[in-house]
């Protein structure tokens, strides 16, 4: 697994909860559980440094990194997006981003294309992206980012025919593709998840191995975010995964967070300033799991 992503899982799973800052000792023992060594975990820090997810701190004698404001934005939106385990009902509508971006430019194009697959948008044809989700905040902060507003446009709109509003979602997106990957998570985690409940209620599992599984669940579940747009229950096939590996999701998660947490503290509290912990925090119930 990749350093600099399990960095960002711990942040967005862990770290964002106690003040979003951490000292690099305990985020090199965190990450020696996976097997990442103090090498990798201080290249890949420097280099998120660099991009502008984090920011660096001098105490004494001692590194500390915390979120930016754009990295607390990531890792905001990315959290709602895969706690949230059912989809949102339908408003209709259809959101289109045209763009004509210079051939000069291309590297702003090839990086606007990634946004919009994060985000959740699908290509219907060449540069006419689409999505049902209202990402109105999104696509403006994209505009702004990359400073592109004389090469696009962005329409609200309803979908007039001649076909279904189904057959606009196959042109766009490979739903038989995303639902393979989740048979394959489902496959892979439910039989774990009786194996592991029976161990953590028999006291057989160890808090740094739940710490593990779980941040490997969270960091395993998230790559559905670079597939799946999180289309609206209307516009899903009949025999869709999603929601079945949500719940999967949701009941593993819960059954290692007391352990994990506690492991998770034991770490953090040398070195960090345990009392930032968010009051409202709640280790069974992540902050974005809506039902």
């Amino acid at each position: 697994m990749n350093t600099r992503s399990m960095i960002f899982t711990l942040y967005g799973d862990y770290i964002s909860h106690y003040g979003s800052k951490i000292w690099i000792g305990s985020l090199i023992s965190l990450l020696s559980e996976f097997g990442h060594n103090d090498q990798s975990v201080r290249a890949a820090i420097s280099r998120m440094n660099k991009q502008g997810w984090v920011q660096a701190e001098k105490v004494g004698n001692k590194s500390y990194y915390s979120l930016t404001s754009k990295g607390q934005n990531r890792i905001d939106e990315a959290g709602k997006r895969i706690f949230k385990l059912k989809s949102e009902q339908w408003d209709g509508k259809w959101r289109l981003l045209m763009y004509n971006i210079p051939e000069d430019i291309r590297h702003i194009r090839d990086e606007l294309r990634k946004e919009l697959v994060w985000s959740g948008f699908g290509s219907m044809s060449n540069s006419i992206w689409i999505s049902p989700i209202p990402l109105e905040n999104q696509v403006r902060n994209l505009i702004e980012k990359y400073d592109i507003d004389s090469y696009v446009d962005f329409f609200i709109a309803e979908y007039a025919g001649p076909h279904q509003n189904q057959q606009v979602v196959e042109k766009s997106w490979n739903l038989h593709e995303i639902n393979e990957k989740y048979q394959l998570f489902i496959s892979q985690y439910s039989e774990k998840y009786i194996i592991d409940k029976n161990k953590i209620q028999k006291g057989d599992k160890g808090d740094a191995e739940c710490f593990v599984d779980r941040t490997k669940l969270v960091h395993e579940y998230r790559k559905f975010l670079f597939v799946d747009p999180g289309l609206p229950e209307e516009l899903l096939p009949e025999k869709w995964l999603g929601s079945h590996a949500a719940s999967l999701f949701s009941m593993y998660y819960k059954e290692l967070a007391e352990p994990a947490s506690r492991f998770f503290e034991n770490v953090f509290s040398e070195g960090n300033e345990i009392k930032h912990r968010d009051k409202n925090y709640d280790i069974l119930n992540h902050p974005y799991m809506v039902d």
